[in-house]
């Protein structure tokens, strides 16, 4: 499995468009490992078993090369990820994914990160530009947020998120909202259009399971 805590990159550097000023970037990226599988006998859905491996380690796999750290988002035992080398950060009041994000975005801002990109533990299809998208609709949004969409509609939880917006999501939480879309519809979220809705697959029943294993078979 990769080993997150043992890579390191140099600082993203990104140029919005002709004229704009290049800036320095520090991106890390969130893996949202809270969720069960209740339709597949409430497990773990991080460890279900997806061509002999976890489905994380398929998410790592995607969103590790894009981005200068892999948190992952979890509550309970810490211990059950150390095979991922990845710091965990669990929630300071559980209100679903938002709350990982946060806690991510305030352990990002203390290692000096710019942006969080966040993505579900059961989405092992995530494309190869996902960051770099992500970055370049940003670009359209007042507050620098974006989250990506095809065809099928929004994917609210894969996004681009600042630190910058960290207090702003803290006081949407303490105020009993908990919904991601009604998050990223007030705060002026981007959508960065991808063309494969398979890329954003959500993998919550066995039978997405049996699909996703088809998708990599016939991938080999």
């Amino acid at each position: 499995m990769p080993a997150c805590l043992n890579r390191t990159r140099e600082k993203l550097v990104f140029r919005p468009g002709a004229g704009g000023k290049a800036r320095s970037l520090r991106i890390f990226g969130v893996i949202l490992a809270g969720g069960q599988a209740r339709r597949m006998g409430g497990r773990d859905k991080a460890f279900l078993p997806l061509a002999g491996r976890p489905l994380l380690a398929h998410v790592l796999d995607r969103l590790e090369p894009q981005v200068e750290r892999v948190l992952i988002s979890a509550n309970g035992d810490a211990a059950r990820f150390a095979g991922f080398g990845c710091p965990v950060v669990p929630d300071a009041v559980p209100q679903g994914p938002l709350s990982g994000i946060l806690a991510a975005l305030t352990a990002a801002a203390e290692w000096g990160a710019t942006h969080v990109v966040s993505a579900p533990c059961d989405t092992p299809f995530l494309p190869g530009d996902l960051v770099p998208q992500l970055l370049l609709a940003a670009e359209n949004s007042a507050e620098g947020l974006a989250l990506a969409a095809t065809a099928d509609g929004d994917h609210p939880a894969t996004a681009l998120w600042p630190v910058g917006i960290t207090h702003a999501l803290a006081t949407f939480l303490d105020g009993g909202e908990a919904k991601v879309t009604r998050f990223t519809s007030t705060h002026d979220a981007a959508r960065a259009q991808f063309p494969d809705a398979r890329a954003f697959m959500n993998l919550n029943a066995p039978e997405d399971l049996a699909a996703a294993e088809a998708l990599l078979k016939g991938a080999a």
